[in-house]
């Protein structure tokens, strides 16, 4: 296994603050108080930051505006978690803003995916934060059922380790190399992978399970980054991939984004797993991301461990 040197914030308990954020997209009103209402019902206490409904067309709010709820919601002490209500785009414009000090002295559980892959790619760099892979405060009881919220619920307040199972129906199931793999789970979404390559934020994947996963792209646009992650040497090195939901990924010719997977990924001489309902699918489980995991693709099961740690709340700077 990894060596376990992450920094992991306390697990959520009845009673923690937790703060709703936008670094990306504009958000709505309507499913954010759905997610109010499930965040409740867990006895938390969620508060909007204060621009959470900001809006500047695809932006909610100027980079000012986001930036500076991250901030506040970091420094804060009294709030204990900071769940991003969306992604959609402009989490990269803001994270080089983020006070990573703050992050590192007072570290707290950050929960989403998409477009908030930015921002975790960004928090592992500037503090080797921990964080939470699954669904935001804006909440669709339709994509996310119950098993969802369970999901969600087991990675923020509970210290058990995660797993979660290839499903047959996804349609990356048939993508898959066996062999087991160990190292720290990193990644996210696909775009946003491919999109820190050249910045400060992109992670060193070697020895590490990269977890990808997309929505709305067509074959040839995920061949393309995978292509660049290849030519760039980013998967050399790296233990094994994790393939998660591929969501409406069709487009009119007939090489399906099952196909390209496949191709793209299986000389790499590692184990690949695919059918993992992680990501924009319906059922969307949560994951850590940040902290040490075992990848068996023979088994078809992704175990990682929890990305927070059951002590209680003490403030501390780490030097990384």
């Amino acid at each position: 296994m990894p060596t376990d040197d992450c920094l992991r914030p306390p697990v959520l308990r009845p009673g923690d603050t937790v703060m709703l954020v936008s670094p990306s997209g504009p958000t709505r009103s309507e499913r954010v108080a759905r997610g109010i209402e499930l965040l409740t019902g867990w006895g938390l206490r969620p508060v909007l930051a204060p621009n959470a409904y900001a809006r500047q067309g695809y932006l909610a709010g100027g980079d000012e505006l986001r930036a500076a709820d991250l901030n506040a919601a970091f420094a804060d002490p009294e709030v204990r978690g900071v769940i991003c209500t969306r992604g959609g785009y402009g989490a990269q414009r803001v994270v080089d803003l983020i006070d990573m000090a703050v992050v590192r002295r007072d570290p707290k559980v950050v929960a989403g995916f998409s477009d908030i892959t930015a921002l975790q790619f960004a928090l592992w760099r500037g503090a080797r934060l921990a964080s939470v892979h699954g669904p935001g405060a804006a909440w669709l009881d339709d994509r996310t059922p119950p098993r969802s919220a369970e999901s969600l619920h087991a990675a923020l307040m509970t210290t058990e380790p995660v797993t979660v199972a290839a499903v047959e129906d996804e349609d990356t199931y048939p993508v898959r190399m066996p062999g087991r793999a160990q190292g720290r789970l990193l990644g996210g979404n696909l775009c946003l992978i491919t999109a820190s390559i050249g910045t400060p934020d992109m992670p060193d994947l070697t020895g590490a399970v990269l977890l990808i996963e997309e929505v709305q792209e067509p074959p040839y646009k995920i061949d393309r980054m995978l292509t660049q992650l290849r030519r760039c040497g980013a998967l050399a090195g790296v233990a094994g991939v994790a393939v998660g939901q591929f969501t409406e990924c069709a487009d009119g010719w007939n090489t399906t984004v099952t196909d390209v997977l496949t191709e793209r990924l299986a000389d790499l001489g590692v184990p690949v797993l695919g059918g993992l309902p992680i990501g924009h699918g319906v059922g969307q489980l949560t994951v850590p991301v940040g902290t040490p995991a075992t990848l068996d693709a023979t088994a078809g099961t992704l175990t990682v461990s929890p990305a927070v740690h059951g002590g209680t709340h003490t403030t501390r700077l780490v030097r990384i």
